[in-house]
C-alpha cells in the first residue's frame, strides 16, 4: 500500500527526471487501485469542533 497526501499529478514535480518519473509511476500505478479522497480531514474536523 502508497499513501501520498498529494495527487498523482504532482509526483512529477518531486522527481527531476521525469523519464525516471514516467518509469516509476507506470509500475506503481499500472495494476494499482486508487482512491482519491475529496472531503476533509478526519482529525480537522474534530480539532475544530475543540475550538468550539
Amino acid at each position: 500500500m502508497i499513501v501520498s497526501q498529494l495527487p498523482v499529478s504532482k509526483w512529477y514535480g518531486l522527481m527531476e527526471n521525469p523519464t525516471v518519473a514516467d518509469a516509476l509511476l507506470d509500475r506503481l500505478i499500472h495494476n494499482a487501485h486508487r482512491l482519491e479522497l475529496t472531503e476533509e480531514s478526519q482529525r480537522k474536523k474534530v480539532w475544530l469542533n475543540r475550538l468550539k
